[in-house]
């Protein structure tokens, strides 16, 4: 008794329970919108603007601006296009990156840091759907086995009905001992 208990068409009590948990956690993910990950629906103004910097100071199109501007204003001031405005040392130029890195870094990382929970939550969910598959997969060699085990029972049965309707059908005829024997 303690071995069906403990087992229920082939799996433990544990993962039965286990399947259930999934199949609910399932109905119930089906009733919110699945066309963006759950974590996307409810954002703040500063999750929207950290993920607003980090597009756009994270795209070749910045960089390349950046650049242009970068050279632009060291072109100006060497050739001295604009007079005693930034001489060259760059000094106001340095203020100007460490400024923008300054200010930059914290707002990347937490769009990074948002985007990281967004990551573990559909990791959570990808790793709770193979779970559950693997516990279905086990669920239908279950199913086969012990479809296949009542097909070789049937088997066996008809093998055993057709070997008596085979015998009152046809007499077997006693088989003589040895080769030489004579026949009496």
């Amino acid at each position: 008794m303690d071995q069906k208990a403990r087992y229920i068409d082939g799996m433990e009590q544990a993962e039965h329970e286990l399947l259930a948990d999934l199949r609910q956690a399932r109905r119930s993910l089906r009733v919110h919108d699945m066309d963006e990950p759950v974590a996307v629906g409810n954002v703040t103004r500063g999750q929207r603007i950290a993920d607003a910097v980090a597009t756009v100071m994270g795209s070749w199109r910045f960089i390349i601006v950046q650049s242009v501007i970068l050279f632009v204003w060291i072109a100006a001031n060497l050739t001295g296009a604009i007079e005693g405005w930034d001489p060259y040392p760059f000094i106001l130029l340095n203020l100007a990156l460490s400024f923008q890195a300054a200010y930059a870094a914290p707002v990347i990382m937490m769009s990074q840091n948002r985007q990281q929970d967004i990551d573990r939550k559909a990791a959570e969910n990808d790793y709770r759907i193979n779970v559950k598959a693997e516990l279905e997969i086990e669920l239908l060699h279950e199913k086969i086995d012990q479809l296949r085990e009542r097909e070789v029972l049937e088997l066996t049965e008809a093998v055993k009905m057709l070997t008596q309707l085979l015998e009152r059908l046809v007499p077997v005829e006693p088989r003589p001992e040895a080769e030489g024997a004579q026949p009496s």
